[in-house]
């Protein structure tokens, strides 16, 4: 078997007994990017620097890194991809602990009182995997996972997420229970952690009231866990702030000083013509691995992808479709498990009913290193 490192296969070859794991979503694909820029992004912390809590005491975030609060903003700006203005910006330990955060702050009221029953938490499948399992990890007596928006009819308040393009499928989502039944007593959360031009045409600013965004898929820069939000309301990010100081008592500031580095970087390369364009680079990436796996996919009768469709991008100035960091692969056989017949290939893959979907589907991730994308495209191609 190949070395790992951290779970990921390190000394891939041929071999039949090589195990290529594509069910994770490990954004390592960008590697040479930033292996390109060298020292550009280097972050150099004496060890005097970063001693206090605290970063900011002005701010609501009070220990948000200014620098990064700078970059946020910035990066919005350049890319068009929200309206970053009005909002507060709150920092996470990833988008993670945010979407903790933001259960917490919709569903306590100022005087403390736990809510009579606890607050449903929907999504319309298929939705991502793991809202169902950081909603009811604790157990809490505020919110619990509720299921399928689509078929959710229960009255009285609710939390809908939102995400756009959607963690399977890639689709592009707008609120279900809002359009079904009006605003009612819900809140609405968007998750907009792949609304970057590297996956998706940017076709106007995001202008919602909780909008969230991660390093992770927008840098890939899994490890630093930085996570941020945009949150309109002022109570809101008040009880958000509040979550992750009881809970972490902040976020590390060495991880916010390389993401600002990080994020300036991208917005510098971004302004300029030249090889440093970042989202230039992944956009080109994602697209032509996107045309090998619907090649292998088209000559075969076994399986089918999403489609979608092609529309003017504010941010490149072109025509182009989505490129979704995760491939929503279908058996063309409802009643196959396709989860189960990768394995059995040596692929792993996640199964479509962790998403609130069928067996017949799978998630596979579109993020790792390019001989463990071409060995999957070897295997694929050899099923019959």
């Amino acid at each position: 078997m190949p070395a790992r490192e951290n779970g990921a296969i390190t000394n891939l070859s041929s071999s039949s007994d090589t195990l290529i794991n594509l069910d994770h979503g490990d954004p390592i694909v960008f590697e040479s990017f930033w292996k390109k820029m060298g020292e550009k992004c280097s972050v150099v912390i004496s060890g005097s620097q970063s001693l206090s809590y605290f970063a900011n005491t002005k701010n609501l975030c009070w220990f948000l890194e200014p620098e990064l609060e700078e970059e946020i903003r910035r990066l919005h700006r350049v890319v068009g991809n929200a309206a970053a203005e009005d909002h507060y910006v709150v920092v996470g330990t990833g988008s993670t602990q945010l979407v903790q955060a933001v259960l917490f702050a919709l569903c306590s009221s100022a005087s403390g009182e736990t809510p009579p029953e606890p607050v449903s938490v929907v999504a319309a499948a298929p939705y991502y995997s793991c809202y169902p399992e950081v909603t009811d990890f604790l157990s809490s007596k505020l919110y619990k996972w509720g299921g399928d928006a689509q078929s959710f009819d229960k009255k009285g308040p609710y939390i809908e997420f939102v995400t756009s393009p959607n963690n399977p499928d890639g689709s592009i989502r707008e609120s279900i229970i809002v359009k079904k039944r009006g605003e009612e007593e819900g809140k609405v959360v968007h998750d907009l952690a792949y609304y970057w031009p590297h996956y998706t045409p940017i076709t106007s600013p995001a202008r919602f009231d909780i909008m969230l965004f991660t390093v992770s898929k927008c840098t890939g820069h899994a490890g630093s866990r930085i996570g941020w939000a945009l949150v309109k309301d002022k109570y809101v990010a008040t009880r958000m702030t509040k979550f992750i100081e009881v809970n972490t008592i902040g976020v590390s500031k060495e991880s916010q000083l390389r993401a600002s580095k990080i994020l300036g970087a991208i917005s510098d390369g971004s302004l300029q013509s030249s090889s440093n364009n970042f989202f230039e680079y992944g956009r080109l990436l994602m697209e032509e691995r996107w045309e090998k796996l619907r090649q292998v996919v088209g000559r075969s009768n076994i399986f089918s992808l999403p489609k979608y469709p092609q529309e003017h991008c504010l941010f490149t100035g072109k025509l182009s479709e989505t490129h979704a960091a995760f491939a929503w692969m279908k058996h063309n056989m409802a009643t196959e498990d396709l989860e189960k017949l990768l394995r059995g290939k040596k692929i792993l893959s996640r199964s479509g009913s962790r998403f609130g979907s069928d067996q017949s589907y799978v998630r596979l991730s579109m993020l790792g290193r390019e001989d463990e994308f071409k060995l999957f495209l070897e295997r694929l191609t050899a099923i019959q």
